[in-house]
């Protein structure tokens, strides 16, 4: 299995959360309110398109709104294979940080 890049994962965490409900500003959103990092839109559509390439997730056009001046959004759901990569990434994380207090991460420091 391939490694997600943190970028990646954010935002397959990201659309994860957001359900039926993940489309471009959305996800953006979310992103800031759990990274506290603000994307341009041009960098969002660049990793939208990258795990869509990917397998990762799929996007399907949503129905015209009035309120966008009859424009589709279109909205990201996340594949099995998708799901499986979030699996993974989550386990080689926990894996990475079994045995770690993060109380005996502070005062240390190393050279």
């Amino acid at each position: 299995m391939n490694e997600l890049s943190k970028a990646e994962e954010t935002y397959l965490i990201a659309i994860y959360r957001l359900k039926d409900n993940a489309y471009g500003v959305s996800i953006c959103e979310m992103i800031q309110k759990l990274t506290g990092k603000l994307y341009t839109y041009g960098t969002l559509y660049k990793i939208l398109d990258q795990i869509v390439r990917r397998g990762y997730v799929i996007k399907r056009e949503g129905e015209p709104t009035k309120a966008r001046g009859g424009r589709r959004k279109m909205f990201y759901h996340l594949t099995n294979k998708g799901i499986l990569a979030l699996k993974g990434s989550l386990s080689v994380q926990i894996s990475l940080w079994q045995g770690i207090d993060m109380n005996s991460l502070e005062g240390e420091s190393y050279r």
